[in-house]
């Protein structure tokens, strides 16, 4: 039995993907977090013998970064298998999970046939990303190809998704149990390494690098 844990701060989509992944007969899910910090409490409540074998963790969530958390769990659960999840798969957050320590990595837009393919062959020890991200990784690796948001550190990335994802300072302060004067501080780096001016700038990049889609901007234009 292929035992799993999800951890995504949607809860809707954590419970869908949990119950399909639960219905194969060959496979359960032993425990669902909403957070990273959540994740990695369960993990410690558990025995040795009865942690996942595979954690599915979504790269973007509030306070503890899926980055972040993938580190820790690799450093305190060196055999736990991670599958990184997003809704993107373009700029450089696949290769920078996937140097993180994931062993796997997929789109929410992938076909249920898929997710289950990719956790039986990360299971069985084998690394896992679809055939469209392997082909543009591929082509990046020779073309040495660096994309602007490789100048950000984890932390400024982390804030710089939750900018692009419109949420106010105040909302990324509480998620992150930060300042608001230590994200605004955090912007002001991200703004100057990127080289813009203004969110909208930010989205607009974005947009560019294949991060998010123009409804975004249209709704900044808007407001």
């Amino acid at each position: 039995m292929i035992t799993v844990m999800v951890v995504d701060h949607h809860e809707l989509f954590r419970c869908g993907m949990a119950r399909i992944i639960s219905d194969e007969s060959d496979m359960d899910v032993i425990a669902q977090a909403a957070s990273g910090e959540e994740a990695l409490r369960l993990l410690r409540k558990m025995e040795p013998n009865e942690g996942p074998d595979i954690i599915i963790m979504d790269v973007t969530m509030p306070g503890m970064s899926g980055m972040e958390t993938i580190n820790r769990v690799r450093r305190l659960y060196p055999n736990v298998r991670i599958i990184a999840i997003s809704s993107v798969e373009s700029g450089s957050i696949p290769a920078r999970m996937l140097r993180a320590g994931a062993v796997a990595f997929l789109t929410k837009s992938i076909a249920i046939v898929e997710l289950l393919r990719a956790i039986r062959a990360v299971d069985g020890g084998a690394r896992y990303i679809t055939h469209r991200l392997a082909t543009r990784l591929a082509m990046e690796s020779v073309d040495e190809e660096i994309t602007p948001l490789d100048s950000l550190s984890e932390r400024e990335l982390q804030v710089a998704l939750m900018l692009i994802d419109c949420n106010s300072i105040n909302s990324i302060s509480e998620n992150l149990n930060l300042s608001p004067k230590t994200v605004y501080s955090y912007r002001y780096r991200i703004f100057e390494k990127l080289n813009i001016k203004s969110d909208a700038g930010l989205v607009m990049l974005a947009v560019k690098l294949g991060l998010t889609q123009m409804t975004d901007v249209e709704m900044i234009a808007n407001l």
